[in-house]
């Protein structure tokens, strides 16, 4: 019975992070991966040029409380592609929610503002 209820909870504990819901983000900074941490004190001084620029080390947001998140895959190319559709110079921000996974976010939706 022991071994029976040991299992039991193992099998619900590992179902937790599946259950858990998305997080939303309103109005953050969407920054690059290279500028993540001299941006984090004024993010919004970070420019469409500069992310542009640096598209390669992918991209992610900073958080009111100045931690950064970077993207997943997925929304490294959702953002990528908005980001070269804009004219924004600057104050690059976003709506986004996801899966956080660590300091990944796993992007479910995002809309550059």
């Amino acid at each position: 019975m022991k071994k029976l209820t040991s299992l039991l909870l193992l099998l619900g504990l590992s179902a937790l992070p599946a259950l858990a819901a998305p997080q939303t983000f309103e109005n953050v900074s969407v920054v690059d991966v290279n500028c993540s941490k001299k941006a984090a004190a004024n993010p919004d001084a970070h420019t469409r040029d500069c992310a542009l620029k640096c598209e390669g080390s992918g991209f992610g947001i900073v958080t009111s409380d100045q931690k950064f998140l970077k993207f997943d895959a997925a929304g490294n190319e959702q953002i990528l592609a908005a980001l070269k559709a804009s004219n924004k110079t600057d104050h690059l921000r976003v709506n986004v929610s996801g899966d956080v996974d660590g300091d990944t976010l796993k992007v479910s939706s995002i809309k550059l503002l």
